[in-house]
């Protein structure tokens, strides 16, 4: 076992960087922006999550895995605490997250700075071809969180994590 003293929060903050989110595979919770806060104390570490919504599925697989990565460091406890205020917004998405989410093939969601009526829009680019001629099927995706859109420039469906 790793001792207490070894386990810092930076060390902590970079064994995040591995928690990937379990339905968008090649976006990790920090690229997320999904973790605010951690605390470490006597080999005990307490992560403060803010999920994308309260009722999303992936919630509990993402506590157990950042459970064992931390655990790996050699921390004693680890908690990983449900925080829902402030609620998530997909500002916190970093820019290399943003870049990670179109290279997968779903369009990130537009910056919208707090004007929440812009999650209303039907505005999408491809992220396959970047065009923007593109037109929204379905409001709702394979989970609650995308839109489905189909792209008149490549002719390819594909869909967009939405601006909350």
């Amino acid at each position: 076992m790793v001792n207490d003293a070894a386990i810092t929060a930076g060390g902590v903050w970079a064994a995040l960087e591995a928690v990937m989110d379990p339905e968008i595979p090649v976006i990790s919770v920090l690229d997320l922006g999904l973790i605010r806060g951690v605390d470490v104390e006597d080999g005990n570490v307490v992560i403060s999550m803010t999920p994308t919504f309260l009722g999303c599925p992936a919630i509990e697989l993402m506590q157990i895995d950042i459970g064992r990565r931390i655990r790996a460091l050699g921390a004693t406890i680890v908690e990983v605490r449900i925080v829902l205020s402030p609620p998530w917004t997909s500002e916190w998405i970093t820019e290399e997250g943003r870049a990670k989410l179109k290279a997968y093939g779903l369009a990130p969601p537009l910056h919208h700075n707090g004007l929440v009526q812009i999650i209303f829009s039907d505005e999408a680019v491809c992220p396959y071809c970047g065009s923007s001629s593109t037109e929204q099927k379905n409001p709702f995706g394979a989970t609650l969180c995308r839109a489905l859109y189909y792209c008149h420039g490549c002719q390819q469906p594909f869909e967009q994590f939405k601006a909350l």
